[in-house]
């Protein structure tokens, strides 16, 4: 059975809505996934409903991917079949809208008074699903559709990164907070794509002592070496290991659906259940 735990929706930078991901999921053959939004769970309930209203064959997990910074570095998290009402878990969330809500505006700001680009909140709300997840590629689409930008990509280029003087860094939780609050939540902590990070090995050890469980090896920009590379690790250090496509939208140039072609053995799923069930137990 084929697996993906790293699937993002309207409601966060993904471009479909969950029942369509869910239906896409069934075409790819996928028989288990996780919607991981950014900062957000409101998914979950969508596609559940949508699979139990239409009787699809599919199972789906809970989950989440936060975003974190540390030592300048953009650190992501992902949780596994948290408890969504546990109130810390729930505070994570309000705390990571709130900055997320913040950013844009500073930025709106800044675009207006510096650049002359004129672009509405409500342009970036209009982009998301209603409660999602505000991110640098709605700001980058609102820029192109004022006609700041020709494209996307010349908008990422020009205003959303960190040398641009209209970009305004959010404020976020660190990773070991992130870790902490999804593993005090009962859920599975997993380090997202280790692969692009500074010195992963080190950070992993750290995150480890606040909770964390597993090591995302597979995904669709790891090669079999880095693949073969931390799942090694995770075996050395006690931890599970996970992996997905990190699906957002078809590829730009190409319009390839990497929805579920990387691959990713069943057997972690597995693995996610018995971790989480040793959590239950010694919680």
């Amino acid at each position: 059975m084929k697996v993906d735990f790293h699937i993002h929706s309207n409601f966060s930078d993904g471009q479909y809505s969950p029942e369509k991901l869910v239906d896409m999921a069934i075409d790819a053959g996928l028989g288990i996934i996780s919607i991981t939004d950014h900062d957000n769970v409101l998914s979950y309930n969508v596609a559940k409903k949508y699979i139990e209203d239409t009787n699809k064959d599919l199972t789906l997990v809970q989950g989440i991917e936060v975003n974190t910074m540390y030592k300048d570095e953009e650190i992501h998290i992902l949780g596994y079949m948290p408890n969504v009402e546990n109130s810390e878990f729930k505070n994570l969330l309000k705390v990571q809208q709130e900055a997320r809500i913040e950013q844009a505006k500073e930025i709106i700001d800044l675009l207006a008074k510096r650049e002359k680009i004129y672009v509405k909140f409500e342009d970036l709300q209009a982009l998301v699903a209603e409660g999602g997840s505000i991110g640098r590629p709605h700001i980058a689409k609102a820029i192109t559709s004022a006609g700041g930008t020709k494209s996307v990509v010349e908008a990422y280029d020009k205003y959303i990164n960190d040398n641009s003087p209209v970009y305004v860094k959010r404020k976020t939780v660190s990773p070991h907070d992130a870790v902490e609050i999804i593993y005090d939540a009962g859920g599975v902590p997993v380090i997202a794509h280790p692969y692009n990070l500074t010195n992963s090995q080190e950070l992993i050890k750290q995150l480890m002592q606040y909770g964390l469980r597993g090591i995302e090896a597979y995904h669709r920009r790891h090669t079999p070496a880095i693949v073969e590379y931390f799942s090694t690790m995770a075996e050395e250090f006690g931890l599970i290991v996970t992996g997905g496509s990190d699906f957002h939208s078809p590829n730009i140039s190409t319009g390839q659906i990497v929805l579920g072609k990387n691959f990713v053995p069943e057997w972690t799923y597995e693995k996610l259940l018995d971790e989480k069930k040793r959590l239950d137990m010694a919680q």
